[in-house]
């Protein structure tokens, strides 16, 4: 079925009368493409996306959201979504953006072990309350990432392979509907669209205004990383492909191909530096795990060894992601097997040679399987989270001409590894052009017909098109 988008489209600017008749109608704040807060309000993390709205709107609650999106269909407008702009799709060029980055607010109840967020809160206050209770949420590799946007894509963190994805752990979303309806939806309230939004994607069948999610008993992992020389990298990528499988799902593990950046922020004995890491996270017997990862200590001593016990409140000191915006690309892949083939694409395309300057900052090969992969039967995403090894790339990129060769060196890496990959994609490591482009491979065949008739009977008019399309 084609389905086009609304004319709005054809009109990139509104007339200030309608944008102030938007801005009567909430109690948050609402920007044209003239006012000085428009720029802040449309920029997001990956300072790449650099879209022009036709008006943006911060809502400061769910009342908000629903007027937001009643206007929309009154003046024809597409609507795209946006948190903290991570992972954003196709540039909301003319449309309505509703920025939920004021509804902040999150609540733990330690009796029922869950927490509500709201759409604009990130990880941190959410990991900092259940930690006071000794519990857990299923986040990714960095607090600093949204809640809801991380989970409707699925959300593959530390606990992974013992818990699964976050997706798996959603009670019930608050949503408005592209009518502008609100709706409580759970298991037992429109399973329908409860199942398309627990890993379906964000930003196509309504705007999620809160979530409610399970919380899990970790207090203390054993985690962290192994740093061994750039140049052990084949031997330790094969090693580590006969040796995680093997391993218990309380470990949820990666093998890291990392150039740090000559920058200020980087510690001094990693700057400018590149190293293979042996990275993740046990969340079983903290003794168990020291033994487990002593089998690498024993094997070869690592030039740097950052696995401790640690209190999971800690967790972003496993990835050690950025928290700056910065402008940045990142691509995907899943492979269910890592043969030498693989292993010689990924490390001379990441690894740089002597006296060049790399152009991908990072390629990690998360190990899966365990409760993610179980967890497909019953998703939405079932392809976008099966699989033995997900591949992700990143890259910052300094300057328009960087980014183009950046860009080039990604795909014809991808293209490099076309005869190894299972051909899906994990939804939140795909942006931009690419999320639009590539999103509908997550879905087999029978859940993309399912999703397809879910978004035709909420959105008809296709006015939520900036999220992820299934095809």
């Amino acid at each position: 079925m084609t389905v086009h988008s609304p004319s709005a489209v054809h009109h990139p600017e509104l007339r200030t009368s309608v944008i102030a008749e938007l801005a009567d109608r909430l109690v948050g704040d609402v920007f044209g493409p003239d006012d000085a807060g428009y720029d802040a309000a449309r920029a997001g993390f990956n300072l790449l996306t650099d879209h022009r709205p036709a008006v943006i709107a911060v809502p400061a609650d769910r009342f908000d959201v629903v007027e937001c999106v009643r206007f929309a269909a009154d003046e024809d407008l597409r609507v795209a979504i946006q948190a903290t702009g991570h992972g954003p799709g196709t540039a909301a060029d003319g449309a309505l953006l509703i920025n939920t980055s004021a509804m902040t607010q999150v609540s733990v109840d330690p009796v029922e072990r869950t927490a509500t967020v709201s759409a604009g809160a990130k990880w941190a206050p959410v990991l900092e309350q259940a930690q006071q209770h000794g519990l857990a949420p299923l986040l990714g590799s960095t607090t600093d990432v949204g809640v809801v946007g991380y989970t409707l894509g699925g959300g593959f963190g530390w606990l992974g392979r013992r818990y699964g994805l976050c997706s798996d752990a959603v009670r019930s979303f608050g949503l408005v509907t592209p009518s502008g309806e609100a709706l409580r939806v759970s298991e037992h309230r429109y399973p329908e669209i409860f199942w398309a939004l627990r890993g379906g994607g964000a930003g196509s069948i309504g705007v999620v205004t809160d979530i409610v999610i399970d919380l899990f008993p970790v207090t203390t992992v054993y985690a962290g990383n192994l740093f061994y020389p750039a140049s052990d990298a084949p031997e330790i990528m094969r090693r580590f492909a006969a040796w995680a499988p093997q391993q218990s799902e309380d470990l949820t593990s990666s093998v890291v191909l990392m150039n740090f950046p000559p920058l200020d922020i980087v510690p001094e004995p990693l700057r400018g530096k590149s190293f293979t890491l042996v990275r993740g996270c046990w969340a079983g017997d903290v003794g168990r795990g020291a033994s487990v990862i002593d089998e690498w200590r024993r094997w070869k001593t690592p030039e740097l060894d950052m696995w401790a016990e640690i209190p999971f409140g800690a967790a972003d000191a496993i990835s050690m992601d950025p928290t700056d915006p910065m402008p940045a690309m990142v691509t995907t892949e899943w492979l269910n097997e890592l043969p030498d083939e693989v292993i010689d694409i990924v490390t001379s395309r990441v690894l740089p040679s002597p006296g060049t300057q790399p152009l991908i900052l990072f390629a990690e090969l998360r190990h899966a399987d365990g409760a993610i992969g179980r967890g497909a039967a019953t998703s939405p995403n079932d392809l976008g989270r099966t699989g033995t090894y997900l591949l992700e790339m990143g890259s910052m990129v300094p300057d328009p001409h960087t980014g183009l060769a950046i860009e080039s060196h990604q795909r014809l890496t991808r293209k490099a590894l076309a005869p190894y990959v299972t051909g899906a994609t994990y939804l939140n490591f795909v942006e931009g052009d690419e999320k639009a482009q590539r999103s509908a491979s997550a879905f087999g065949d029978a859940n993309r017909r399912r999703l397809g008739e879910i978004k035709a009977a909420l959105d008809p008019d296709n006015r939520f098109c900036h999220g992820v399309a299934l095809g």
